[in-house]
């Protein structure tokens, strides 16, 4: 068994533009003084991190690994969330997520989508500068629109829209195997990866790519009722990221899963900084220790109602006092004696094999 790698802060939420949010030197210190050891960086943010430059410059790279490493911190990944999202985007959403991209290639969705794709390729080359294994991402979505099926979805319509994804994200998988660097998905609604039974499908038509992971948030499957425990039974083997997030479910007589169209506040599924939500985070944290997850466990926050500032600091001490030191002896040691290959059948009432 492994000891889980924390705490560690996903910078995504806090990034602003004033200090000490708007640089890495700035907000390094900050992080280091509540009691992180490493940030995940985003990877579209130029004001943290210029994603191309370090594709291209091990020196660039080494000084951003110095700026963390004089506070006690390292980079634990580089989250290209929005890079994802932009590699397959339905036209409902086209206005909403165009500004994710770069002027030269809104409104152009071919472009945006060659774009993304070469960022991410940028990602696994300097991750692998970075001496990282993992980046996080979304999977984008065609299908998203259709996931309630009324009307009644044409038949191959679900079938096409995973093959197309997969289509995309095949050679993306291809050049993060070259860099020795794992995609981990992250599972999240709204995307076309959203559960266990998408992330099969979608691993099945990429051949069962080794690259292709899972980034698990298990605050996602509270807000789908999805018994997020048993997820980590059957995908630890593909799971490479954690994301400490929590949620509470609070249905009623007046709403539930879809909530009414409210917003985050009203919603009967909300996400909540972690400690004030329902995840069961010490099974989490068992279940991973003895899958040997080797990675780190990074806060995510996301509330609707805390601070900020007062949900990263108490989720790095919740971190830290939920990863598992893991043994290196049987708690029953004691009582154990030398044995040989005789007093085994002995016990067992087998007579003494002959050679």
């Amino acid at each position: 068994m492994k000891t889980l790698k924390g705490p560690g802060l996903h910078l995504a939420q806090y990034v602003g533009d004033t200090a000490p949010f708007n640089s890495l030197a700035g907000i390094a210190p900050w992080a280091a003084g509540l009691g992180f050891t490493s940030l995940q960086v985003p990877a579209n943010d130029i004001r943290l991190f210029d994603l191309e430059r370090a594709a291209d410059s091990q020196d660039y790279c080494d000084e951003v690994a110095g700026t963390l490493r004089e506070h006690g911190l390292e980079v634990s990944e580089l989250s290209a969330h929005l890079l994802g999202q932009l590699v397959a985007v339905h036209p409902a959403y086209e206005p909403l997520f165009d500004g994710f991209a770069p002027s030269s290639v809104r409104g152009n969705a071919s472009a945006r989508t060659e774009w993304a794709q070469k960022q991410l390729i940028a990602c696994a080359r300097a991750s692998r500068r970075l001496n990282l294994t993992e980046v996080a991402t979304f999977s984008g979505s065609f299908a998203w629109p259709y996931l309630y099926p009324w009307p009644q979805r044409p038949a191959g319509l679900i079938d096409e829209a995973f093959a197309e994804l997969a289509r995309r994200w095949k050679p993306i998988l291809d050049a993060f195997d070259e860099q020795g660097v794992n995609l981990c998905f992250e599972i999240h609604p709204g995307e076309d990866l959203h559960d266990g039974v998408t992330f099969e499908r979608f691993l099945s038509l990429v051949h069962d790519h080794p690259r292709c992971n899972i980034l698990y948030d298990p605050s996602h499957f509270v807000l789908q009722q999805l018994d997020y425990l048993e997820y980590i039974d059957l995908y630890h083997d593909r799971i490479r990221m954690f994301h400490v997030k929590d949620a509470e479910f609070l249905p009623s007589g007046r709403q539930g899963v879809y909530s009414g169209y409210q917003d985050w506040t009203n919603r009967a599924g909300r996400f909540r900084s972690v400690g004030d939500g329902q995840v069961a985070f010490k099974p989490i944290f068992s279940k991973l220790a003895q899958y040997d997850y080797a990675g780190w466990a990074v806060l995510e926050w996301e509330c609707c109602l805390k601070d900020p500032e007062q949900g990263a600091r108490e989720g790095a001490a919740f971190i830290r006092d939920n990863i598992i030191p893991v043994t290196g002896k049987a708690f029953d040691d004691f009582a154990g004696a030398s044995i040989d290959s005789a007093k085994i059948h002995s016990i067992l009432g087998m007579s003494t094999r002959k050679t």
